[in-house]
C-alpha cells in the first residue's frame, strides 16, 4: 500500500548530523508535488515548530517536543498550538525543572527557553555517568518521564509520545487517513513509540549507531552511506512513490 501521509523525525533523519541539508528541501518539494502531507515529528522545541511553519510555507503542521504539541497555521495564517497534556502537568514540569537545576547545579538546554511541554539537558553536559544516573533517578522518583534523542535528555509530565500525538493529529486534522496508511522515518531512541506502532516504519542507515539500544526497531532498516539521514529518506520515498 502506498502511504497517504509521511511522518518524519528531524535531527539525524532530515538533517546531516546536526546541519541543515539541501535534501530536506528536496523532500518537502517531493511530497508537495505529489500532494502527500508531510509532517515533522520532532523532539525539538515549540519555538522550532514555529520556525518551521514560518519559514517553510509548504509545511502545514509540525509535531514538536516529542509529541507534546501539535502546531499549525489556521485559515488566517496564525499559528495555533494544541498541547497534548493539561496545564496542571505543564505547571508541575516548570516547578520540577527549577528544582532539578538548583539541586544538581546543571543548566537546561538553550532551547528550553522555547519549550513548554518538555525540557531538555544537553547530552554533552551529562558525560559524567554518575551525575546522569542521579538525575534520571530523581526523575523516576517524581514520576517524570524521560528519553534520549541524538542531542538531548528530554523530560516531561504526562502521557506524551510521538505516537500518541500522531494519533491525535490524524483524528483531529486528517480523519480520512488512518495510522495504517502512513510511513514514518526515524533514527533515534525517542522514535521507539513510532517504530513499535507504525507498521511502515523506516530507519535511515545511521540508526546503526543506536540499534543495539533499541527495544523497538523499525520494520525497515536502510543500509549504506548513501542512505544516511535525508539521503535515505529521499531514496526510499522515490522507491515507494514511483
Amino acid at each position: 500500500m502506498t502511504p497517504k501521509i509521511i511522518f518524519s523525525d528531524f535531527d539525524g533523519t532530515l538533517t546531516d548530523h546536526t546541519e541543515f541539508s539541501p535534501k530536506f528541501l528536496e523532500i518537502i518539494e517531493f511530497s508537495t508535488q505529489r500532494n502527500i502531507p508531510f509532517v515533522i515529528v520532532t523532539g525539538r522545541s515549540l519555538s522550532w515548530a514555529h520556525f518551521f511553519l514560518t519559514h517553510f510555507s509548504k509545511l502545514s503542521h509540525v509535531i514538536s517536543e516529542g509529541g507534546g504539541v501539535i502546531s499549525y497555521r489556521d485559515e488566517k495564517g496564525i499559528i495555533v498550538d494544541e498541547f497534548q497534556v493539561e496545564s496542571e502537568e505543564l505547571n508541575w514540569l516548570e516547578k520540577f525543572s527549577k528544582d532539578l537545576v538548583e539541586r544538581f547545579s546543571i543548566s537546561l538546554s538553550a532551547d528550553s527557553l522555547g519549550r513548554v511541554s518538555d525540557r531538555a539537558i544537553e547530552l554533552s553536559d551529562l558525560k559524567d555517568v554518575e551525575l546522569k544516573e542521579k538525575i534520571c533517578k530523581r526523575m523516576e522518583q517524581e514520576n517524570i518521564n524521560f528519553s534520549t534523542s541524538n542531542v538531548h535528555l528530554n523530560f516531561w509530565c504526562g502521557e506524551i509520545s510521538k505516537y500518541n500525538a500522531v494519533k491525535s493529529f490524524l483524528s483531529s486534522h486528517m480523519p480520512n487517513i488512518s495510522v495504517e496508511e502512513s510511513v514514518f522515518f526515524g533514527d533515534s531512541l525517542n522514535d521507539q513509540t513510532m517504530f513499535e506502532s507504525i507498521e511502515h516504519s523506516v530507519g535511515v542507515s545511521n540508526i546503526d549507531e543506536v540499534i543495539t539500544q533499541l527495544v523497538h526497531k523499525p520494520k525497515v532498516i536502510l543500509h549504506g552511506d548513501e542512505n544516511k539521514g535525508p539521503n535515505g529518506v529521499l531514496n526510499y520515498l522515490k522507491k515507494i512513490y514511483k
